[in-house]
């Protein structure tokens, strides 16, 4: 165990003074995580703390402030980004999404707002489920078991993707629903690059990891490596009868772009979303707009919306991509954060995320409130669940 709080220089001080935050992320590495690292900022100061090992069969603590694959988390991030561009008068956040990418067919309807807000219905490139238990798969590179472990090197063009979800039916007719769809966000990122004539990685560097000085985040693109120190990630599937679990550590993201393939620590998300809720990425009335949920599942723009069982309000977009995880929750005013990188065995039956979901719950319970966080309208099973496929 290793941790630390600002302004209280004896470890075990700390310790005595907020012992609940170790017991929270111990019960998550008792749901079967294999590791946590975790970082809580607000009133009472910095709490850093982790749990449970940096990979399997082995004894060495998770790094506090270590790397990690962030998922979906990657979303908010992106929704700033056009945010900003909104902000300029560069794009309308009801403009048809069409007038900004001619050529791909896009539905005219579908606007810059349903895409941050996923009430496009575009089919999502990485699986669609249906309400009555069918499943239409993706792309190659994420299905479950052996095939996905042998496509995770390959490379995919952002353009590629939006071409194979676009040559799917629509989930529904555009904006008279909510389904959470990567393709959206894909379809993002084509947005900025086309309105700004650069690439997305540029743009990040420039408005948000340039600025807010957030050295350890990063968009991959096609590169399989996370910089040191980070935990380790795997994957278990089942063939001929026999489980198998793989490192899948080292991946090629461009599999799901901007649907979750960024890199970030514990520090940086801190800093990211307490600047963003703090009004220093946003105008006032564009923060406002990203934090309105929708009534179906309470997403905004990029960010769930959570009530406290007290009646407060908590802002989160956690995500989660083969095996590593993050959680990122703040107050609406961005004085209080809860940020946190995990890592797991990841397997297509989604074994862990019913208690990752209940053990991060009252984590959350234990940094905003009183009483357990739920979602606006309903439960937020898309910005909880561990899976293979980002979420």
């Amino acid at each position: 165990m290793t941790m630390s709080f600002t302004d209280r220089p004896e470890p075990a001080a700390a310790q005595q003074d907020r012992p609940q935050l170790q017991k929270a992320i111990d019960e998550i590495i008792d749901s079967g995580v294999t590791g946590v690292q975790l970082r809580v900022n607000g009133e009472r100061g910095e709490w850093v703390g982790n749990a449970g090992v940096c990979e399997l069969d082995g004894s060495a603590e998770p790094p506090v402030d270590g790397h990690g694959r962030i998922g979906s988390t990657t979303k908010t991030f992106a929704a700033t980004l056009v945010l900003q561009l909104v902000a300029e008068g560069r794009i309308g956040l009801d403009d048809p999404a069409a007038d900004h990418l001619p050529g791909f067919g896009l539905d005219r309807r579908i606007t810059v707002r349903m895409l941050l807000q996923h009430t496009s219905g575009v089919f999502n490139f990485t699986g669609e489920y249906y309400d009555d238990g069918t499943f239409a798969p993706g792309i190659p590179a994420t299905t479950a078991g052996r095939e996905w472990v042998d496509n995770r090197f390959r490379t995919y063009r952002p353009q590629e993707l939006v071409r194979f979800a676009l040559s799917k039916p629509a989930r529904f007719e555009p904006g008279t629903d909510w389904s959470y769809s990567n393709t959206n966000y894909v379809i993002a990122r084509l947005l900025i690059e086309q309105v700004t004539g650069r690439p997305l990685a540029e743009v990040m560097q420039e408005r948000i990891l340039g600025p807010l000085n957030l050295t350890g985040t990063q968009l991959p693109e096609t590169r399989e490596e996370i910089p040191e120190p980070h935990s380790r990630a795997y994957y278990r599937y089942e063939e001929d009868g026999e489980q198998k679990t793989v490192d899948v550590t080292r991946q090629n993201p461009s599999w799901i772009s901007t649907g979750g393939d960024m890199i970030s620590t514990t520090r940086d998300l801190h800093t990211f979303i307490s600047a963003l809720m703090g009004g220093r990425l946003l105008p006032a009335p564009l923060l406002a707009e990203m934090c309105k949920p929708h009534p179906k599942i309470g997403y905004g723009l990029g960010v769930m919306v959570q009530e406290t069982e007290d009646g407060g309000t908590v802002i989160t977009h956690n995500g989660g991509i083969a095996g590593h995880a993050a959680l990122m929750y703040s107050t609406p005013d961005g004085s209080t954060t809860l940020t946190a990188l995990l890592n797991y065995v990841d397997d297509a039956a989604m074994s862990l995320a019913e208690a990752v979901r209940r053990t991060t719950q009252q984590l959350v319970e234990e940094v905003f409130s009183n009483g357990p966080a739920r979602s606006a309208s309903g439960p937020a099973e898309a910005a909880e669940n561990l899976s293979t496929i980002s979420v």
